[in-house]
């Protein structure tokens, strides 16, 4: 069992930055797969990215290049480093802990990118 806790969500001026993080407790943090979603109502959620257990990352097209996931195994956390926001990166994000087909998820924080 993972408990994950995001925070660092907020208001952001377009091209701005802000970096979320997500604190897991309960097991084994080491032996996740960790990833960042998001969701705006009414859409499915997207995924934003992922990072291995040796800290391997993937991002999806639409955050390449302006989004960073990184972990600490040491702190048990995880971290999205977002560059370069647009209004379209305004969402619920979520912190998600996989191991096999076992998945675990924060409860959100909301990421608003507005003028």
């Amino acid at each position: 069992q993972v408990q994950l806790v995001e925070s660092g969500g907020g208001l952001v001026q377009p091209g701005g930055s802000l970096r979320l993080s997500c604190a897991a407790s309960g097991s084994i943090f080491s032996l996740y797969g960790m990833g960042w979603y998001r969701q705006v109502p009414g859409n499915q959620r997207e995924l934003i990215g992922t990072i291995s257990r040796d800290g391997s990352s993937n991002y999806a097209d639409s955050v390449k290049g302006r989004f960073t996931i990184s972990r600490d195994n040491a702190k048990n956390m995880v971290y999205l480093q977002m560059n370069s926001l647009k209004p379209e990166d305004t969402a619920v994000y979520y912190c998600n802990a996989r191991l096999g087909p076992i998945n675990f998820w924060g409860q959100g924080t909301q990421v608003t990118v507005s003028a």
